[in-house]
């Protein structure tokens, strides 16, 4: 069935949306049109707030709403620890396990020549200026343990290492309190592989 031109060009906007599949689309432009409407007003408006007003933080490129965003702006942060991630949703995962105490930087992706996604594209040039200002002493990498997570993480390690900053990674392995039976394969030998001694 062919829809009108509205109601097509919302169902293409939705099918943007990560894991969003055509089904999906129509399902959700066809609830938000007959049972939310209100609901579609208020989405439209914090939609539209959300691109006039949202940028990249000047140091970490996470996104804000300042020129700084509130952990660059946090005098009681680490400034020597830098934690590099894909996306904002790992700065939001890592903040909330309330481990960290450093800052971070924001690759927004990671490398894929395949797709055109070079150093320049992950802000490797910011990067390096951050790196010498002299102030970071340790580079933590929590790039996701994929392919390109794992070439990201080796091409910035050694980046990282030519300013004379050590770098390290975050460990990949087992879940706290998983049993390794219900463990896939990839996640039991990245934990094998990445074994410690006991002291």
């Amino acid at each position: 069935m062919k829809h009108s031109p509205a109601l097509g060009s919302l169902i293409d906007a939705l099918r943007a949306l990560p894991g969003v599949g055509p089904k999906s689309a129509q399902r959700m432009a066809f609830h938000l049109l007959h049972e939310a409407r209100a609901d579609a007003r208020v989405l439209s408006q914090s939609l539209a707030q959300a691109l006039e007003r949202v940028g990249r933080c000047s140091r970490c490129r996470m996104l804000t709403e300042g020129p700084l965003c509130p952990t660059c702006a946090n005098p009681q942060r680490d400034a020597s620890t830098l934690c590099i991630v894909e996306s904002p949703a790992d700065v939001v995962a890592i903040e909330r396990s309330g481990g960290y105490r450093g800052h971070y930087f924001v690759l927004m992706g990671h490398l894929s020549p395949i797709d055109g996604v070079g150093p320049e594209q992950l802000g490797v040039g910011e990067l390096e200026t951050l790196l010498d200002t002299g102030a970071i002493k340790e580079v933590i990498l929590a790039t996701n343990p994929t392919v390109e997570g794992e070439v990201t993480a080796h091409f910035l390690s050694e980046l990282v290492r030519s300013h004379g900053v050590a770098a390290s990674r975050i460990a990949h392995g087992v879940p706290v309190g998983g049993e390794l039976e219900y463990v896939d394969g990839g996640t039991l030998a990245h934990a094998l592989a990445g074994r410690q001694a006991l002291s």
